[in-house]
């Protein structure tokens, strides 16, 4: 009896223990794989954290990736994933943060006003003496499409000029010198004339400009009137010096940036509005002779120097002080202003094959013409250039 009791106890005590031993080894089990589970989760743990901190590194290893197609098996999915996709992320934010391109690719920005044509003034100061030789070519190209909006500054009276313009045509009264008083007198008298118009923006240009108004109305468009604007290309490379007279024999140096009248430009009605106290009546003139600068550059002092507005630049103002050559006639309707003259000692003018030889249209604005304007009645048929 006691020896089957023993028996009973000793086949428990074994049974125990195996299954006591199987727990112990199920428990390890289950602990080595906890440690590899968190050493492979480590590892991506700061893989990923090396990407957040370095994501140069991150774009790196994904061009390494894209090199080496054949590695991607090695590596584990999720990893490759996680990395593929920051990557993915940090292109997109160094996308972002790049300034727009410009260019003729760029996509053209909203306008911030609907202006027409009918909302300039546009001013076109000449002298007598070339009424012939060049305002009849303006009234026979870009002026002919643009009667209602563009006012002829001169010296002198001309009836055949009236006949053509009526009111349009202003005589200044001015003296036909080309001296400093003489310029600003009539530049005078041109903001008078559009603060008196009511119309929404300035813009002056010479009797050897041709102008795309197309062109320039959608430029403007881009800046509300009522704004601080004055828009145009100085014909510097740095700001203008000059001596401002204070009265009682004082001076002191100004400099400041002004948009050369030989490329045009323009100044809104709102900005116009404030140069009043030194532009409107006879102010103008004595402003022009405290710093005894020429009109365009006085103006550009009411602005820059007394206002305090910056000169915005364009490109798209061309005189005959810059090289012209470098107008391609690809671009030439995206152009604002174009002129014709001389540079270092040659014919500067575009270069463009037209329907006119240059010993006809000198200027090429009969060819500017009837390249923008095709339909023009005096314009032979097109033909490929």
């Amino acid at each position: 009896m006691l020896k089957n009791n023993g028996k009973k106890i000793s086949a428990v005590s074994i049974a125990s223990a195996a299954f006591l031993c199987l727990v112990l080894l199920l428990v390890a089990v289950q602990h080595h794989r906890v440690q590899v589970d968190a050493g492979r989760n480590g590892g991506d743990a700061e893989e990923k954290t090396r990407s957040l901190q370095d994501p140069d590194s991150a774009a790196a290893r994904q061009q390494e990736e894209d090199a080496h197609p054949g590695t991607d098996a090695q590596q584990p999915q999720g990893k490759k994933g996680f990395s593929a996709y920051f990557t993915k992320l940090t292109r997109g934010r160094r996308e972002a943060d790049q300034p727009p391109r410009s260019g003729s690719g760029a996509t053209d920005a909203p306008p911030a006003e609907d202006i027409s044509a009918g909302d300039i003034f546009i001013a076109v100061k000449t002298t007598k003496k070339f009424h012939q030789s060049r305002l009849n070519l303006l009234l026979e190209t870009w002026v002919s499409r643009n009667l209602q909006q563009t006012y002829i500054f001169t010296d002198g009276e001309d009836e055949e000029l009236k006949k053509k313009i009526g009111s349009h045509a202003v005589n200044t009264n001015c003296s036909a010198a080309h001296s400093r008083q003489a310029l600003s007198c009539k530049m005078a008298v041109e903001y008078d004339k559009f603060i008196e118009s009511g119309k929404k923006w300035f813009c002056h240009v010479d009797d050897d400009n041709y102008v795309n108004v197309r062109t320039l109305v959608k430029h403007l468009s881009q800046y509300p009137h009522t704004q601080d604007m004055y828009i145009g290309k100085p014909s510097l490379d740095r700001p203008i010096e000059a001596t401002e007279r204070l009265g009682d024999n004082k001076m002191r140096p100004v400099n400041f940036w002004f948009a050369t009248g030989g490329a045009g430009f323009c100044v809104s009605r709102g900005l116009a509005l404030k140069m009043s106290p030194w532009a409107s009546g006879g102010h103008f003139m004595n402003t022009a002779e405290k710093i005894r600068l020429p009109d365009d550059c006085t103006i550009g002092y009411i602005i820059e120097s007394v206002l305090a507005v910056p000169l915005t630049r364009s490109n798209l103002f061309h005189s005959h002080l810059e090289n012209l050559q470098q107008v391609s006639r690809s671009e030439i309707h995206k152009q604002i202003t174009l002129s014709y003259g001389m540079f270092e000692n040659k014919r500067n003018i575009i270069n463009m094959k037209g329907v006119f030889p240059v010993e006809e249209d000198p200027s090429r604005f009969k060819s500017v013409h009837c390249l923008l304007y095709p339909d023009t009645p005096w314009c032979p048929p097109p033909v490929a250039f």
